[in-house]
């Protein structure tokens, strides 16, 4: 029999009231996938992850990790996971290090292990040096990067990350996407939520793209793009009505947020060749397509609204 996967989750509905922020979807990730839950504000992606990890009842459907029912065994998949919240839970009355510390008595870790494991995660995430430091000291970026170090404590196989990078400037971004990689690397499933695109084209294995409760499509970033949208896109802005009027007669896929036009051009170079070719004067941006623009591919709107 094989084992069972890191997360399976099936028919999984949570309601408020008449409210219905996820609403029956199914997925799995598998051992060792790194997979992020893409969408924007409001998608149903954190209440997912809080049901996952035991914080919120689920209404309907179930979800199993390494094989346990998360409703029935909660206290267990807690054990077996590491979750990085989106806020910060951190003890300010405890220095960074005993933060660490305190934690690992959750987790029944006899001392020694425990301030081995402390010394070694504060060295993988930077912190050796602010270990006797307060929380109040600490930047955005470093406080996230404790939470990561507290979430490994426990030596979990299975990595939650909600929002890791909200709020963090591009440098801090770009430390966690480090650290994150690394969990990759050593063989621990993750799974992380973002609204950011970038974020998830640089970690993830696969995307499942939330919107509204409901999962519009997965797959492989990379994949998703070039099914989706083709190589480039073209922005437009400022359009002209004889601009506007030869495009609507084309057969290009194009949506249209606020006063700019993005024209999917699955070939390459096909749709802005013939648009500088009629419009020279047109102000426009020619670039490589994105997760986002698959996004506004399906929904007409933005991923950041």
């Amino acid at each position: 029999v094989p084992d069972p996967p890191p997360i399976e989750a099936r028919g999984l509905v949570k309601r408020y009231g008449d409210f219905t922020a996820v609403d029956g979807i199914d997925f799995d990730v598998a051992v060792g996938e790194c997979v992020a839950l893409l969408g924007p504000n409001g998608a149903g992606k954190t209440t997912t992850i809080r049901m996952l990890t035991g914080f919120s009842p689920i209404t309907d459907g179930s979800i199993r990790v390494f094989g346990r029912d998360v409703a029935k065994e909660t206290r267990v998949v807690k054990s077996l996971m590491g979750i990085c919240p989106q806020e910060d839970n951190l003890d300010p009355d405890f220095s960074v290090r005993k933060n660490l510390l305190v934690f690992a008595r959750y987790f029944g870790m006899e001392k020694n292990l425990a301030a081995r494991r402390t010394d070694e995660l504060l060295e993988m995430v930077g912190l050796t040096e602010k270990a006797d430091g307060i929380i109040m000291e600490l930047s955005g970026g470093m406080k996230r990067r404790l939470m990561l170090a507290r979430a490994l404590l426990n030596e979990p196989q299975l990595l939650v990350l909600d929002e890791p990078t909200t709020g963090l400037d591009p440098q801090a971004r770009q430390l966690i996407w480090q650290r994150a990689r690394h969990m990759r690397e050593v063989g621990i499933t993750v799974l992380l939520t973002t609204h950011y695109m970038e974020e998830a084209s640089q970690l993830a294995d696969r995307v499942i793209v939330m919107n509204e409760g409901k999962i519009l499509l997965e797959g492989e970033p990379d994949v998703l793009v070039q099914n989706e949208v083709g190589q480039e896109v073209v922005e437009l802005w400022n359009v002209s009505d004889a601009a506007r009027e030869f495009i609507e007669q084309q057969d290009w896929p194009m949506e249209s947020v606020e006063s700019r036009l993005y024209i999917c051009d699955r070939v390459g170079g096909e749709v802005a060749h013939a648009i500088e070719s009629r419009f020279p004067e047109q102000d426009r941006q020619i670039r490589r397509a994105t997760l986002e623009d698959v996004f506004l591919c399906r929904t007409g709107r933005a991923l950041k609204d």
